[in-house]
């Protein structure tokens, strides 16, 4: 594929608002999962887990002209719009392009679906449906995406991706095929995410959840820590900066919520990735595994990663320091990996310190220093529904790799 750059990018996580906050907790190895004090004041039933809260999206008000929409989902959507000056790079791009040639495509698993929660506690509650409750701008999956692209300002094709936890990494792929065949110049991608009492009950119904803080490819690892977060990137055709310059999705339809126990569509996804981008696997030096610390989601990636790639690639984890943020962990996730190419620092993983024996030497435990040219970033969900992204430092390096 001709590649495409990325001239902005931003996440806000547990960690904190914005990349620096962001890189500066991965560099310091500070954590944003605590224990849990969401379920118990949203339901008034406690769970004993940890979770990543992103704690100023409480005190981010939406301003006047969203008030009707104001809910945590799209406060987490502003706050993250605001960082890294991300408002008005999107803002110049549709300046430049026109509003109609620049496309909104956001990721999610939930959207609002905590004020829909809401609202419904309170009308058993009273008995009284609240007036908020039949509001069609405010209680559909579409709510999180309409509202961020009356933000961008931005007219083009609009859609939200929801394929659990590889929602927020899919929107790359279509914007990455709506730009090569010319349907629009830019497109502002993205995923957000906030807790709700639907993927906390519903996760530790699985038995999924964690009682502590995460440990992916730990041999005790026991499940996984759910965290909110809000990211988004700006993509567009022939510019400078990092680089898309693959993807690869699949669907292997497996199971509901367990892995293929072979990683099928997880490999093909990889496979379609690096030809997509014209790479051997010995070209890539960085993974962001998908990492979600449960027993099998972890052996099998394990398994496959060691089976593909060479032992000079690093591969780690990060969902230690943000949880797993379902629908934006594509995103957030992605911006680590363009962070870690910036830097030229690979993060490791955080608390994991009784390593699985199962897991070959590319995956590491510990940060290191490192020049990154290129990287992957995995995403696999619930369903087999997989999406890999390759990303390169910049041109001189795709082309470095390519070589090679």
């Amino acid at each position: 594929m001709t590649p495409i750059a990325i001239t902005a990018f931003t996440a806000t996580t547990a960690v904190g608002p914005g990349i620096e906050v962001l890189a500066g907790a991965l560099r310091d190895h500070r954590s944003g999962l605590a224990p849990d004090r969401f379920a118990a004041t949203a339901t008034g039933t406690a769970l004993q887990t940890w979770t990543g809260r992103v704690a100023s999206a409480d005190d981010a008000p939406l301003p006047a002209r969203w008030a009707a929409v104001d809910c945590r989902n799209h406060r987490l959507a502003w706050l993250a719009l605001q960082q890294d000056g991300f408002l008005g790079a999107a803002a110049r791009a549709v300046t430049r392009y026109g509003a109609s040639r620049v496309a909104v495509l956001i990721g999610t698993s939930t959207s609002t679906i905590a004020e829909s929660e809401r609202a419904y506690r309170d009308f058993a509650r009273t008995g009284v449906p609240p007036a908020t409750l039949a509001d069609g701008a405010l209680h559909h999956l579409h709510a999180t995406t309409a509202f961020v692209r009356d933000v961008v300002g931005a007219t083009g094709p609009c859609s939200t991706i929801s394929t659990a936890c590889s929602s927020s990494a899919k929107v790359f792929a279509q914007a990455a095929r709506m730009i090569a065949t010319g349907l629009v110049d830019a497109a502002v991608v993205g995923g957000v995410d906030s807790l709700a009492a639907s993927t906390l009950f519903g996760f530790h119904a699985l038995g999924l959840v964690s009682a502590r803080a995460c440990r992916p490819f730990a041999a005790a690892r026991d499940g996984i820590s759910i965290g909110e977060a809000g990211g988004f990137a700006l993509l567009e055709r022939g510019r400078d900066g990092a680089l898309l310059i693959g993807y690869g999705e699949s669907s292997d339809a497996h199971h509901m919520s367990t892995p293929h126990p072979e990683g099928l569509g997880a490999r093909l996804a990889t496979e379609a990735a690096l030809a997509r981008a014209g790479l051997q696997a010995h070209a890539v030096d960085y993974i962001n595994l998908h990492g979600t610390a449960t027993p099998k989601n972890d052996a099998v990636e394990a398994a496959l990663v060691t089976a593909m790639f060479p032992t000079t690639v690093h591969a780690d984890a990060t969902k230690g320091w943000t949880g797993h943020t379902l629908g934006a962990a594509g995103i957030v996730e992605a911006v680590i990996a363009l962070i870690a190419m910036r830097d030229g620092r690979a993060p490791g993983m955080l608390d994991t310190r009784d390593p699985d024996p199962a897991c070959g030497s590319q995956i590491v435990f510990a940060s290191e220093p490192r020049t990154i040219g290129i990287a992957l970033s995995n995403a696999f969900a619930f369903g087999g529904n997989n999406c890999v992204l390759a990303f390169a430092r910049d041109a001189d390096a795709a082309r470095a790799a390519r070589a090679a």
